[in-house]
Protein backbone atom coordinates (compact mmCIF):
# COMPACT_ATOMS: atom_id res chain seq x y z
CA UNK A 1 0.00 0.00 0.00
CA UNK A 2 1.09 3.58 -0.68
CA UNK A 3 0.84 4.53 2.99
CA UNK A 4 3.15 1.71 4.05
CA UNK A 5 5.58 2.39 1.20
CA UNK A 6 5.85 6.12 1.94
CA UNK A 7 5.77 6.09 5.74
CA UNK A 8 7.46 2.79 6.53
CA UNK A 9 4.60 2.02 8.92
CA UNK A 10 2.36 -1.03 8.79
CA UNK A 11 -1.42 -0.72 8.77
CA UNK A 12 -3.18 -2.62 11.55
CA UNK A 13 -6.10 -4.22 9.70
CA UNK A 14 -7.85 -5.15 12.96
CA UNK A 15 -8.14 -1.48 13.92
CA UNK A 16 -8.83 -0.10 10.44
CA UNK A 17 -12.24 0.58 8.92
CA UNK A 18 -13.46 1.82 5.56
CA UNK A 19 -16.17 4.39 6.31
CA UNK A 20 -18.27 5.49 3.32
CA UNK A 21 -19.55 9.06 3.18
CA UNK A 22 -22.86 9.19 1.38
CA UNK A 23 -23.95 6.35 -0.86
CA UNK A 24 -21.11 4.15 -2.11
CA UNK A 25 -22.25 1.25 -4.27
CA UNK A 26 -19.18 -0.98 -4.12
CA UNK A 27 -18.04 -0.29 -0.56
CA UNK A 28 -18.00 -4.03 0.24
CA UNK A 29 -15.72 -4.78 -2.68
CA UNK A 30 -13.37 -1.94 -1.74
CA UNK A 31 -13.21 -3.17 1.85
CA UNK A 32 -12.34 -6.68 0.68
CA UNK A 33 -9.67 -5.28 -1.63
CA UNK A 34 -7.93 -3.43 1.20
CA UNK A 35 -8.70 -6.03 3.85
CA UNK A 36 -10.62 -3.57 6.05
CA UNK A 37 -13.92 -3.82 7.84
CA UNK A 38 -16.81 -1.60 6.75
CA UNK A 39 -17.57 1.04 9.37
CA UNK A 40 -20.26 3.68 9.78
CA UNK A 41 -20.54 7.19 11.12
CA UNK A 42 -20.53 8.27 13.87
CA UNK A 43 -17.19 6.71 14.77
CA UNK A 44 -14.14 7.72 16.81
CA UNK A 45 -10.57 8.55 15.85
CA UNK A 46 -7.91 9.14 18.51
CA UNK A 47 -10.72 9.45 21.02
CA UNK A 48 -12.50 12.21 19.07
CA UNK A 49 -15.99 11.52 17.68
CA UNK A 50 -16.36 11.69 13.90
CA UNK A 51 -19.70 12.32 12.23
CA UNK A 52 -21.58 13.03 15.46
CA UNK A 53 -23.27 16.41 16.04
CA UNK A 54 -20.76 18.47 17.99
CA UNK A 55 -23.54 19.71 20.32
CA UNK A 56 -24.69 16.17 21.07
CA UNK A 57 -24.69 15.43 24.78
CA UNK A 58 -24.10 11.73 24.12
CA UNK A 59 -20.62 12.59 22.80
CA UNK A 60 -19.64 13.40 26.39
CA UNK A 61 -21.01 10.21 27.95
CA UNK A 62 -17.56 8.62 27.87
CA UNK A 63 -16.11 11.50 29.90
CA UNK A 64 -18.80 11.20 32.56
CA UNK A 65 -18.23 7.44 32.70
CA UNK A 66 -14.50 8.02 33.25
CA UNK A 67 -15.35 10.38 36.12
CA UNK A 68 -17.46 7.73 37.81
CA UNK A 69 -14.93 4.93 37.22
CA UNK A 70 -12.21 7.01 38.81
CA UNK A 71 -14.45 7.70 41.80
CA UNK A 72 -15.22 3.98 42.11
CA UNK A 73 -11.51 3.42 42.74
CA UNK A 74 -11.46 6.06 45.48
CA UNK A 75 -14.67 5.31 47.35
CA UNK A 76 -13.14 2.22 49.00
CA UNK A 77 -10.54 4.42 50.65
CA UNK A 78 -10.85 6.90 53.46
CA UNK A 79 -9.78 10.22 51.98
CA UNK A 80 -9.73 13.44 53.95
CA UNK A 81 -11.35 16.59 52.59
CA UNK A 82 -7.93 18.00 51.78
CA UNK A 83 -7.13 14.82 49.86
CA UNK A 84 -10.38 15.10 47.91
CA UNK A 85 -9.57 18.67 46.93
CA UNK A 86 -6.16 17.54 45.69
CA UNK A 87 -7.70 14.69 43.66
CA UNK A 88 -10.28 17.03 42.11
CA UNK A 89 -7.60 19.54 41.13
CA UNK A 90 -5.08 17.00 39.84
CA UNK A 91 -7.31 14.34 38.31
CA UNK A 92 -11.03 15.02 37.88
CA UNK A 93 -10.62 18.54 36.50
CA UNK A 94 -8.08 17.27 33.95
CA UNK A 95 -9.99 14.24 32.60
CA UNK A 96 -12.06 16.18 30.03
CA UNK A 97 -9.27 18.55 28.90
CA UNK A 98 -8.70 16.79 25.55
CA UNK A 99 -12.37 17.10 24.60
CA UNK A 100 -12.70 20.62 25.98
CA UNK A 101 -9.77 21.81 23.87
CA UNK A 102 -11.82 21.01 20.74
CA UNK A 103 -15.52 21.08 21.60
CA UNK A 104 -17.76 23.59 23.32
CA UNK A 105 -18.91 22.11 26.64
CA UNK A 106 -22.74 21.97 26.69
CA UNK A 107 -24.41 23.42 29.77
CA UNK A 108 -26.08 20.12 30.69
CA UNK A 109 -22.73 18.31 30.59
CA UNK A 110 -20.74 20.76 32.69
CA UNK A 111 -23.54 20.83 35.27
CA UNK A 112 -23.34 17.02 35.51
CA UNK A 113 -19.56 16.97 35.78
CA UNK A 114 -19.52 19.75 38.35
CA UNK A 115 -22.18 17.94 40.38
CA UNK A 116 -19.92 14.87 40.52
CA UNK A 117 -17.06 17.06 41.75
CA UNK A 118 -19.26 18.77 44.35
CA UNK A 119 -20.68 15.52 45.70
CA UNK A 120 -17.20 13.99 45.90
CA UNK A 121 -15.83 17.01 47.75
CA UNK A 122 -18.59 17.21 50.35
CA UNK A 123 -19.86 13.60 50.43
CA UNK A 124 -16.80 11.48 49.71
CA UNK A 125 -16.28 8.71 47.16
CA UNK A 126 -19.77 7.30 47.64
CA UNK A 127 -21.15 10.60 46.26
CA UNK A 128 -23.56 10.93 49.19
CA UNK A 129 -25.91 13.87 49.18
CA UNK A 130 -24.53 16.11 51.91
CA UNK A 131 -24.92 19.86 52.37
CA UNK A 132 -22.52 21.92 50.27
CA UNK A 133 -20.98 24.30 52.76
CA UNK A 134 -19.56 26.73 50.19
CA UNK A 135 -20.88 27.84 46.79
CA UNK A 136 -19.00 26.21 43.92
CA UNK A 137 -17.88 29.48 42.24
CA UNK A 138 -16.14 30.35 45.52
CA UNK A 139 -14.47 26.90 45.59
CA UNK A 140 -13.12 27.64 42.10
CA UNK A 141 -11.56 30.94 43.16
CA UNK A 142 -7.79 31.17 43.43
CA UNK A 143 -6.30 30.43 46.84
CA UNK A 144 -5.03 34.00 47.06
CA UNK A 145 -8.69 35.12 46.97
CA UNK A 146 -9.82 32.64 49.61
CA UNK A 147 -10.92 29.85 47.26
CA UNK A 148 -9.67 26.28 46.95
CA UNK A 149 -8.08 26.62 43.51
CA UNK A 150 -10.34 24.09 41.77
CA UNK A 151 -10.59 24.68 38.03
CA UNK A 152 -13.94 25.90 36.73
CA UNK A 153 -14.82 23.67 33.78
CA UNK A 154 -16.64 26.53 32.01
CA UNK A 155 -13.70 28.93 32.29
CA UNK A 156 -11.21 26.19 31.39
CA UNK A 157 -13.24 25.29 28.29
CA UNK A 158 -13.26 28.92 27.11
CA UNK A 159 -9.53 29.24 27.73
CA UNK A 160 -8.71 26.07 25.77
CA UNK A 161 -10.92 27.07 22.83
CA UNK A 162 -9.59 30.62 22.94
CA UNK A 163 -6.06 29.31 22.51
CA UNK A 164 -7.00 28.32 18.96
CA UNK A 165 -7.64 32.01 18.21
CA UNK A 166 -4.16 32.84 19.48
CA UNK A 167 -2.68 30.02 17.40
CA UNK A 168 -4.60 31.17 14.32
CA UNK A 169 -3.02 34.61 14.66
CA UNK A 170 0.49 33.21 15.17
CA UNK A 171 0.84 29.91 13.30
CA UNK A 172 0.42 31.33 9.80
CA UNK A 173 2.22 28.53 7.97
CA UNK A 174 0.55 25.60 9.74
CA UNK A 175 -1.47 23.32 7.47
CA UNK A 176 -4.60 23.55 9.61
CA UNK A 177 -4.34 27.35 9.48
CA UNK A 178 -4.18 27.30 5.68
CA UNK A 179 -7.25 25.03 5.54
CA UNK A 180 -9.28 27.34 7.80
CA UNK A 181 -8.28 30.44 5.82
CA UNK A 182 -9.16 28.78 2.52
CA UNK A 183 -12.54 27.63 3.82
CA UNK A 184 -13.66 30.74 5.72
CA UNK A 185 -11.29 33.54 4.68
CA UNK A 186 -9.62 35.87 7.18
CA UNK A 187 -10.27 39.37 8.42
CA UNK A 188 -7.97 42.27 7.55
CA UNK A 189 -5.10 42.16 9.99
CA UNK A 190 -5.02 38.35 9.88
CA UNK A 191 -6.13 38.07 13.50
CA UNK A 192 -9.01 35.67 12.93
CA UNK A 193 -11.20 34.06 10.27
CA UNK A 194 -14.54 35.38 9.12
CA UNK A 195 -17.62 34.05 10.86
CA UNK A 196 -19.16 31.05 9.15
CA UNK A 197 -22.70 31.40 7.80
CA UNK A 198 -23.03 27.82 6.63
CA UNK A 199 -25.46 25.42 8.27
CA UNK A 200 -23.54 22.13 8.16
CA UNK A 201 -20.03 20.92 8.86
CA UNK A 202 -18.82 24.12 10.52
CA UNK A 203 -20.04 23.80 14.10
CA UNK A 204 -16.71 23.11 15.77
CA UNK A 205 -14.86 26.08 14.23
CA UNK A 206 -17.91 28.34 14.64
CA UNK A 207 -17.86 27.68 18.40
CA UNK A 208 -14.09 28.24 18.54
CA UNK A 209 -14.36 31.48 16.57
CA UNK A 210 -17.10 32.75 18.88
CA UNK A 211 -14.94 32.21 21.97
CA UNK A 212 -11.98 33.63 20.05
CA UNK A 213 -13.70 37.01 19.98
CA UNK A 214 -13.07 37.22 23.73
CA UNK A 215 -9.36 36.66 23.11
CA UNK A 216 -8.86 39.05 20.21
CA UNK A 217 -10.14 41.97 22.29
CA UNK A 218 -6.87 41.70 24.22
CA UNK A 219 -4.69 41.65 21.11
CA UNK A 220 -2.55 44.71 20.41
CA UNK A 221 -0.36 46.09 17.68
CA UNK A 222 3.38 46.46 17.53
CA UNK A 223 4.95 49.21 15.45
CA UNK A 224 5.60 47.84 11.97
CA UNK A 225 5.30 48.89 8.34
CA UNK A 226 1.59 49.78 8.62
CA UNK A 227 0.53 47.17 6.08
CA UNK A 228 -2.31 45.82 8.19
CA UNK A 229 -3.38 49.02 9.97
CA UNK A 230 -6.97 50.17 9.27
CA UNK A 231 -6.76 53.86 10.13
CA UNK A 232 -10.51 54.53 10.44
CA UNK A 233 -11.55 51.27 12.12
CA UNK A 234 -8.76 50.19 14.47
CA UNK A 235 -9.09 51.10 18.12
Amino acid sequence: MWFEALSGLKVNLEKSELIPVGRVENVGELADEFGYKVGNLPSTYLGVPLGAPFKSISVWNGIEERFRKRLAMWKRQYISKGGRITLIRSTLANLPIYFMSIFHLPRVVWMRLEKIQKDFLWGGGALKQKPHLVRWPFVCEDKSKGGLGVKSLVVLNKALLGKWAWRFANEKKALWNQVIKRKYGEEIGEWRSYESREAYGVGVWKAINKVGQLVTTFFGFEVGDGKYVRFWKDK
